[in-house]
Protein backbone atom coordinates (compact mmCIF):
# COMPACT_ATOMS: atom_id res chain seq x y z
CA UNK A 1 0.00 0.00 0.00
CA UNK A 2 1.02 3.61 -0.63
CA UNK A 3 -0.37 5.00 2.04
CA UNK A 4 -0.55 4.61 5.77
CA UNK A 5 -4.74 5.21 5.05
CA UNK A 6 -4.72 2.63 2.99
CA UNK A 7 -3.13 0.28 4.33
CA UNK A 8 -4.51 0.60 7.73
CA UNK A 9 -8.15 0.28 5.71
CA UNK A 10 -6.98 -2.92 4.07
CA UNK A 11 -5.58 -3.82 7.62
CA UNK A 12 -9.18 -3.84 8.81
CA UNK A 13 -11.23 -4.85 6.12
CA UNK A 14 -11.23 -8.76 7.75
CA UNK A 15 -13.61 -9.83 10.41
CA UNK A 16 -10.36 -11.22 12.84
CA UNK A 17 -7.95 -8.62 12.18
CA UNK A 18 -10.81 -6.13 13.79
CA UNK A 19 -11.66 -9.05 16.50
CA UNK A 20 -7.30 -9.52 17.29
CA UNK A 21 -7.60 -5.90 17.45
CA UNK A 22 -10.38 -5.38 19.96
CA UNK A 23 -8.91 -8.02 22.26
CA UNK A 24 -5.89 -5.92 22.24
CA UNK A 25 -7.49 -3.06 23.19
CA UNK A 26 -8.31 -4.79 26.92
CA UNK A 27 -4.51 -4.97 26.95
CA UNK A 28 -1.49 -7.12 25.13
CA UNK A 29 -1.50 -10.88 24.20
CA UNK A 30 0.85 -13.51 23.38
CA UNK A 31 -0.14 -15.19 19.72
CA UNK A 32 -1.23 -17.68 21.54
CA UNK A 33 -3.86 -16.16 23.80
CA UNK A 34 -5.02 -14.24 20.36
CA UNK A 35 -5.45 -17.76 18.44
CA UNK A 36 -7.17 -19.09 21.25
CA UNK A 37 -10.80 -17.65 20.58
CA UNK A 38 -10.51 -18.86 16.55
CA UNK A 39 -10.54 -21.87 14.89
CA UNK A 40 -7.54 -20.82 12.99
CA UNK A 41 -4.12 -22.98 12.73
CA UNK A 42 -1.13 -20.78 14.17
CA UNK A 43 0.46 -19.97 10.67
CA UNK A 44 -2.90 -18.43 9.77
CA UNK A 45 -2.94 -16.11 12.63
CA UNK A 46 0.53 -14.89 12.63
CA UNK A 47 -0.32 -14.28 8.54
CA UNK A 48 -3.26 -11.69 10.42
CA UNK A 49 -0.70 -10.23 12.98
CA UNK A 50 1.72 -9.91 10.03
CA UNK A 51 -0.76 -7.61 7.76
CA UNK A 52 -1.95 -5.39 11.64
CA UNK A 53 2.01 -5.17 12.20
CA UNK A 54 2.87 -4.30 8.30
CA UNK A 55 0.33 -1.74 8.90
CA UNK A 56 1.33 -0.23 12.07
CA UNK A 57 -1.85 -1.02 14.16
CA UNK A 58 0.11 -3.60 16.62
CA UNK A 59 3.76 -4.36 17.81
CA UNK A 60 5.26 -7.33 18.67
CA UNK A 61 8.46 -7.76 21.18
CA UNK A 62 10.21 -10.37 22.75
CA UNK A 63 9.80 -10.70 26.21
CA UNK A 64 12.26 -14.18 26.74
CA UNK A 65 10.25 -16.54 25.66
CA UNK A 66 7.28 -14.77 25.66
CA UNK A 67 6.09 -12.94 22.15
CA UNK A 68 3.47 -10.09 23.59
CA UNK A 69 1.94 -8.43 21.06
CA UNK A 70 0.39 -4.21 21.66
CA UNK A 71 -2.31 -2.20 20.29
CA UNK A 72 -0.89 0.66 18.20
CA UNK A 73 -3.64 2.92 18.13
CA UNK A 74 -1.86 5.79 16.01
CA UNK A 75 -3.34 4.71 12.60
CA UNK A 76 -6.98 4.52 14.27
CA UNK A 77 -6.89 8.39 14.72
CA UNK A 78 -5.95 8.52 11.47
CA UNK A 79 -8.90 6.74 9.99
CA UNK A 80 -11.05 8.55 12.92
CA UNK A 81 -9.94 11.88 11.58
CA UNK A 82 -10.57 10.70 7.99
CA UNK A 83 -14.34 9.41 8.75
CA UNK A 84 -14.69 13.06 10.71
CA UNK A 85 -14.54 15.03 7.94
CA UNK A 86 -17.80 13.00 6.14
CA UNK A 87 -19.61 12.76 9.75
CA UNK A 88 -19.53 16.42 9.17
CA UNK A 89 -20.90 16.27 5.83
CA UNK A 90 -23.59 13.92 6.72
CA UNK A 91 -24.97 15.79 9.52
CA UNK A 92 -24.42 19.21 7.12
CA UNK A 93 -27.19 17.32 4.43
CA UNK A 94 -29.14 16.07 7.05
CA UNK A 95 -29.21 19.33 8.74
CA UNK A 96 -30.81 20.34 5.09
CA UNK A 97 -32.88 17.23 4.90
CA UNK A 98 -34.60 18.81 8.11
CA UNK A 99 -34.99 21.70 7.36
CA UNK A 100 -36.88 21.17 3.98
CA UNK A 101 -39.09 18.09 5.62
CA UNK A 102 -39.63 21.48 8.64
CA UNK A 103 -40.93 23.38 5.52
CA UNK A 104 -43.26 20.90 4.00
CA UNK A 105 -44.80 20.02 7.74
CA UNK A 106 -45.17 24.07 7.71
CA UNK A 107 -46.84 24.03 3.86
CA UNK A 108 -49.27 20.85 4.29
CA UNK A 109 -50.12 22.46 7.98
CA UNK A 110 -51.33 25.77 6.51
CA UNK A 111 -52.78 23.95 3.77
CA UNK A 112 -55.25 21.49 6.22
CA UNK A 113 -55.70 24.86 7.86
CA UNK A 114 -56.98 26.83 4.74
CA UNK A 115 -59.61 23.81 3.83
CA UNK A 116 -61.24 23.35 7.75
CA UNK A 117 -62.34 26.84 7.11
Amino acid sequence: MSDHLSSTFSALSDPTRRAILARLATGEATVKELARPFSLSAPSITKHLKVLEGAGLISRSRDAQRRPCRLQAAPLQEVADWVERYRQFWEASLGRLDDYLSTLQVKETNKNARKKR
